[in-house]
């Protein structure tokens, strides 16, 4: 399986799993009664925005698979899946760390040399 077919995978898994899911809670509750974990038909609702958030890390971390090497792409994987927009900030800000001061901005999304 190329690259671009595991890319293709995993967005039409995240895409139909988030179309199911939202389909489900709004046939459990409008949205618009959602009260977070208050009631029990709330949680409906919050499973959506669970899942909504972790198809947002799978997301971003299939960038960071990208970038890195064999350890780094684990060490991340835990971390983004445990910690999220925590360490996808600190994974960021590492990034823009190691931009040389002469570098355009757009090398930040490329994959360094030594990431294979």
């Amino acid at each position: 399986m190329t690259s671009r077919d595991t890319l293709r995978l995993l967005f039409g898994c995240i895409l139909l799993t988030m179309v199911a899911v939202t389909l489900w809670a709004s046939s459990n509750q409008s949205i618009w009664q959602w009260q977070g974990l208050a009631q029990q038909p709330d949680r409906a609702w919050t499973i959506a925005t669970l899942c909504d958030a972790y198809a947002g890390f799978l997301t971003f971390y299939a960038w960071v698979y990208y970038k890195e090497h064999a350890i780094g792409r684990v060490t991340w994987f835990i971390a983004i899946m445990l910690f999220g927009n925590i360490a996808m900030a600190s994974f960021m800000l590492r990034e823009l760390a190691r931009l040389k001061a002469n570098e355009p901005l757009e090398q930040l999304l490329m994959r360094r040399p030594d990431a294979r």
